[in-house]
């Protein structure tokens, strides 16, 4: 006999309102939908009120947990259209932010996963160790959420010599953070045993069903826009796109464990690198015959981030479209699902790491 468990809007599953209903025989998921857009802000529509200046604001407002990529898809974008050229320490410190946001983006999404698993000695000791990080973002920008980095032509901020040394001092910290999350999700680790072999989903079915970041270099594809378009300072520091070949769950968080270790040595590198210089580029306007319509690509902490933006020659642009990470990754969630015991769908659901907040917009 079929019966329906519906998780959400409102669940402790999600941290954020959507809803899952399984149809469940035998303890096993047969079919299920999905069903977001309760939290719609109309983000894109305001977008095409105000002026690319205000538009970073708005952008930096779609995610909490990585809203500093936004901005950064959205002020690459602008500046293809207006022509301006970033200057080296510019983007050699968005780097250094966007890589600081992708730590605490995946610490907190293992912390998540040792929740789901009912392993709280190790959810707080990555949530504690997060905090860290978190209060090293806030001296940094003098916010824990929006930091307000990123403007069109550079950043808003310079790090002082004494951040510079706050962040080199909190690396050694973080890496033993690391190495431990990475012990945890071994096959016999405390986490890893937990969850492998759930969700498996393999690489041709990933690429198919259109999966983005981690999910899929989960499924053993190697892709990651960081490497492929060499936005910022990408082309400037060596880092390695990790990938995992099982396609399970385990996989999934193992990616995204392994790529903190490579994020911290990306960090460091720009770091030994930074000089004294401008941070911020010439200011232009937006040119109309030349180039009417642009893509802004980046590889959020959840996936590529594409902003699509349609200039008409004027301040304000004529329409900005965003497609976000858990978006793409839907299909694929609802592929590794089917045929799993009930029982792990929330773990499943945590190893895409959804953000239903800039899937709504």
């Amino acid at each position: 006999m079929t019966k329906t468990i519906t998780i959400g809007p409102y669940h402790p599953y999600l941290l954020e309102p959507s809803l899952v209903d399984l149809q469940v025989q035998d303890g096993k998921v047969t079919d299920l939908t999905i069903t977001i857009g309760f939290v719609n802000r109309a983000v894109e529509e305001l977008m095409a009120t105000k002026t690319y200046r205000q538009d970073v604001f708005l952008a930096e407002r779609i995610c909490g947990i990585c809203s500093n990529i936004h901005t950064l898809a959205f002020c690459q974008a602008a500046e293809e259209i207006m022509e301006i050229e970033i200057p080296p320490k510019g983007r050699y410190l968005r780097t250094i932010f966007v890589e600081l946001e992708r730590l605490h983006s995946h610490y907190l999404c293992l912390a998540l996963l040792a929740h789901a698993v009912h392993e709280g000695q190790h959810f707080v000791k990555i949530m504690k160790e997060r905090e860290t990080l978190v209060g090293l973002l806030e001296r940094i920008s003098g916010n824990r959420v929006h930091y307000s980095i990123n403007t069109i032509g550079g950043v808003r901020r310079d790090l002082s010599d004494e951040l510079v040394s706050e962040i080199r001092a909190s690396l050694p910290r973080l890496t033993d953070l690391s190495d431990f999350v990475v012990d945890a999700l071994g096959e016999r680790g405390t986490l890893g045993s937990k969850i492998l072999g759930y969700g498996t989903v393999s690489g041709t079915e990933a690429i198919e069903l259109g999966a983005v970041g981690p999910t899929l270099r989960g499924s053993g594809i190697e892709s990651d826009v960081r490497s492929e378009d060499k936005y910022a300072a990408y082309g400037d520091v060596d880092f390695d796109v990790v990938v995992e070949k099982e396609g399970d769950a385990r996989a999934r968080f193992m990616v995204r464990a392994r790529e903190t270790l490579e994020s911290i040595r990306i960090v460091s590198q720009l770091l030994e690198k930074l000089s004294a210089g401008p941070i911020m580029g010439e200011l232009k306007e937006p040119n109309l015959k030349e180039r009417p319509e642009v893509i802004g690509r980046v590889e959020a902490p959840r996936g590529e981030l594409v902003y699509f933006i349609r200039s008409n020659g004027t301040n304000v642009p004529e329409r900005v479209k965003v497609r976000t990470p858990t978006f793409a990754n839907l299909c694929f969630l609802t592929r590794a699902l089917k045929g799993e015991q009930a029982e792990h769908a929330r773990a499943i659901i945590e190893s895409i790491d959804p953000c239903l907040s800039c899937t709504d917009r």
